[in-house]
């Protein structure tokens, strides 16, 4: 995420908060359910969707006497805010996935989705590794999600996965390059393929 929206709305806890309700509208959620989404402080996020609840942002459900929240669909700024989030999202402005690279043996590192607002998309990130670290990997995801305020839907092989993939005109594979998408490594050098 960039540091735009944080310096915005005052904080990051703010920002991270606006963007998961913008993003994700579709249910509601436990404090405790966005703050580990978020990684955030259950305390925090509370305080926090007080002042959202003041202004109408979120709405509140009771649900076997526990309390959930969700985006208020009539919000007078929801559909500005939320182009000002899927902005924000952005590849080049999203700072975490320069990371990549500590998971393992990165051949290929492809972004599109959430990435680039582009909601067709059936993946966000097309990852090629070699010796991946699982755990490493995880974790990052978990970052990166928190930070764009989204699951992160991914697709990861080795690289001589994506080689067979490729050269078998894989349709997944296809139509992922053939829409709008970002490279962030591309060491692979596969023959009649632009990636």
């Amino acid at each position: 995420m960039s540091k735009i929206l944080e310096n915005l709305f005052g904080s990051r806890l703010k920002a991270r908060m606006l963007r998961f309700f913008l993003l994700n509208p579709e249910r509601d959620y436990s404090v405790a359910e966005v703050a580990k989404k978020n990684m955030l402080k259950v305390s925090e996020v509370r305080k926090e969707i007080k002042n959202l609840k003041k202004i109408k942002f979120v709405n509140e459900r009771n649900r076997k006497r526990r309390k959930f929240y969700y985006l208020n669909p009539g919000f007078i700024f929801k559909s500005e805010l939320k182009s000002l989030v899927a902005k924000s999202n952005a590849y080049p402005q999203c700072n975490i996935l320069k990371k990549i690279k500590s998971v393992g043996n990165v051949k290929l590192a492809v972004v599109s989705g959430v990435f680039l607002d582009c909601p067709k998309s059936k993946a966000d990130m097309i990852l090629a590794v070699d010796s991946v670290n699982r755990r490493k990997l995880a974790k990052l995801i978990s970052s990166i999600e928190a930070e764009i305020g989204k699951e992160v839907r991914y697709v990861l092989m080795t690289s001589d996965e994506l080689k067979y993939r490729v050269n078998m005109m894989d349709r997944f594979i296809l139509d992922f390059i053939k829409g709008p998408h970002d490279k962030i490594i591309d060491k692979i050098k596969i023959k009649d393929f632009n990636f």
